[in-house]
């Protein structure tokens, strides 16, 4: 071992003196990289390796590899490039080759060389790499994709590129990520041969020697592929409208896209998706009219037009498939239009109406999706059709009844537009909702309370509140009550709340926590009420938490009523309580507090 070490120790040699000579490191900087990399070298060359130690040895190098770069920049000094940097670089792909080697499965070290052979250009070595890693890896679609995309791009050879797909579908014949960018291969391959092509054209050479296929500058290969997937990937409307974004991309995939659409119409007429792409592609349908001399009056008339062609098509997609999904399209459609930026106060408004009325729509229908009520509301709320709000939130918790979320929203709209009904809904919601998930509405409630009523009512509705709540939830209840206390009440009347309180089970460590931060803001802080809390929190948390004795026993040292003399005491019940690693966190942190540190 010492052998080996020495020899690769050796190797360095020859760079590093050329570092020297050429004036980018000083020879007090090459014995300390010597140093470095005797003990860099030292932990790969163990019996147990540890995939760390190689990481950081590759780390070292590509900082070295760096530091270089700097240097040379920096004195102007560009020569020598083959003895100084191939070496390392050579030793880092080394370095690489051993560790993923032994760590086969570990992707992202993978994915580091293929990085470090992309920053030096290292395409030689990158094949190797992307091909050894595919042997081990098949299974990863995304690397298949990776590794083509290099040769297609990097490379330049799509013939590769290709043979990859292939071999890739293969392993994964139903992948749509996989044929996506397989289809997406063969049209840039066919632009990159037309516009060759047409160069050659308008220099008048002579094509006799280039073999350009008609289907392939057509492309062809990329059809093949389409109607070889929509055979494999069954019940995907997404890899269609994918394939299809991609094809619009290129500007000679007419015939393609039209058979693609075709397909999409006849395999998937009743998908929500297949309509909206055709409704929104109306947006997309060039303008009839001429686009010479035109006012604005007339561009807002015109996108007018093309929206409400939109907007037809999904009035018959509501009609021939009344989901949920379906009118969710068409209301995601008609609130991106009206959220987009116009100077026309006409078509903001119309877009406006548009959009309540498709809303009002499929609530009447009851095919509203619950998550779209809100959005509706906000709208309502903004327009001042604060009545139609009011009835629209209350039509939405009697149609989900159970959902908090609803009941909340409509909680939310009353207190809002200030009604009388604030109390009564409330009330009506939890007759509703059983205890577990009522945390929201309490909180609205206490929360809305605070501003509206009296002390009496508010402190009722927070007693109230334990009891209805389930258990954990009456934790956060608890905290809430004890804040609004001090705020309300002051010292006397928080100190009223812990007392009824604390032994109310569960509680959080917060709840104490914030008991200990009111007292040391009183100004005759007494020691003797720390005490307390703190031996109440630890009752409850002492065997979880190393920091609540440590804040314990500093509390001891500092305050002017404290006693160190309890500090062993309590250091040695922290250590019978504390549980696995944290007697370790605990000793550590007690040993710096010892020596002032902490």
């Amino acid at each position: 071992m010492a052998e080996r070490i020495e020899q690769r120790l050796e190797d360095r040699v020859p760079e590093l003196e050329q570092l020297e000579r050429v004036g980018l490191f000083t020879r007090r900087e090459i014995r300390a990289v010597l140093r470095k990399a005797s003990a860099l070298e030292y932990k790969i060359q163990r019996r147990a390796l540890r995939k760390e130690d190689f990481i950081s040895y590759i780390q070292y190098e590509i900082n070295l590899l760096e530091l270089i770069k700097k240097r040379r920049a920096r004195i102007g000094y560009s020569f020598k490039k083959d003895e100084i940097e191939n070496s390392i670089v050579h030793r880092v792909h080394s370095l690489f080759k051993r560790a993923t080697g032994k760590w086969k499965e570990d992707v992202q070290l993978w994915l580091s060389h293929v990085a470090f052979c992309k920053q030096w250009n290292a395409k030689h070595q990158l094949s190797k790499v992307f091909s050894c890693m595919l042997a081990i890896h098949p299974n990863k679609p995304a690397l298949w994709i990776m590794a083509a995309k290099w040769e297609m791009e990097a490379r330049l050879s799509s013939e590769s590129a290709r043979h990859l797909f292939l071999r890739a579908l293969r392993f994964h014949p139903e992948c749509s990520k996989l044929y996506q960018e397989y289809f997406r291969m063969e049209l840039m391959h066919a632009e990159k041969q037309r516009k060759e092509k047409k160069e050659f054209e308008r220099a008048k050479m002579d094509l006799g020697e280039f073999n350009y296929s008609e289907e392939i500058l057509n492309g062809e290969m990329a059809r093949i592929i389409y109607r070889d997937a929509a055979q494999k990937i069954k019940g995907s409307v997404e890899f269609h409208l994918a394939v299809l974004s991609i094809a619009k991309l290129f500007d000679f995939t007419q015939d393609l896209q039209k058979e693609i659409l075709e397909g999409l119409q006849a395999s998937y007429a009743d998908d929500p998706l297949t309509w909206d792409y055709m409704a929104r592609r109306e947006l997309e349908l060039a303008s009839l009219q001429s686009t010479e001399h035109t006012t604005k009056q007339m561009k807002v008339s015109e996108m007018t037009q093309r929206e409400e062609r939109c907007c037809a098509v999904f009035e018959e997609a509501v009609t021939a498939v009344p989901t949920e999904d379906m009118w969710k399209c068409y209301i995601t459609f008609c609130l991106e239009r009206y959220n987009r930026k116009t100077n026309s106060e006409e078509l903001k408004q119309k877009r406006l109406e548009r959009t309540l009325s498709v809303f009002n729509k499929a609530h009447e229908s009851s095919l509203l999706p619950e998550g779209l009520y809100k959005q509706w509301l906000q709208l309502l709320l903004e327009s001042s059709l604060c009545e139609k709000a009011v009835e629209v939130a209350k039509a939405a918790t009697k149609r989900f009844s159970l959902s908090v979320e609803i009941w909340q929203m409509r909680l939310q709209v009353l207190i809002q537009l200030k009604s009388d009904d604030v109390t009564q809904c409330f009330e009506e919601a939890l007759k509703h909702m059983k205890s577990k998930g009522t945390l929201p509405l309490w909180s609205l409630w206490v929360e809305w309370s605070e501003g509206t009523n009296s002390k009496e009512d508010t402190e009722a509705l927070y007693q109230r509140s334990l009891r209805a709540t389930a258990p954990a939830e009456s934790v956060t209840m608890k905290e809430k009550y004890l804040d609004w206390a001090y705020r309300n009440g002051g010292y006397k009347k928080v100190k009223r709340v812990f007392t009824s309180l604390h032994e109310n089970r569960p509680l959080s460590l917060h709840f104490f926590r914030k008991m200990i931060q009111i007292e040391k803001e009183q100004e005759s802080c007494k020691m003797l009420h720390l005490r307390e809390y703190y031996e109440r929190a630890l009752r409850e948390f002492g065997s979880t938490n190393s920091d609540l004795w440590l804040d314990y026993i500093k509390e001891e040292l500092n305050h002017p009523q404290g006693k160190p003399e309890n500090c062993g005491s309590i250091h040695w019940r922290a250590m019978k309580m504390l549980q696995g690693d944290l007697v370790e966190n605990f000793v550590s942190k007690y040993t710096l507090l010892q020596t002032g540190h902490l």
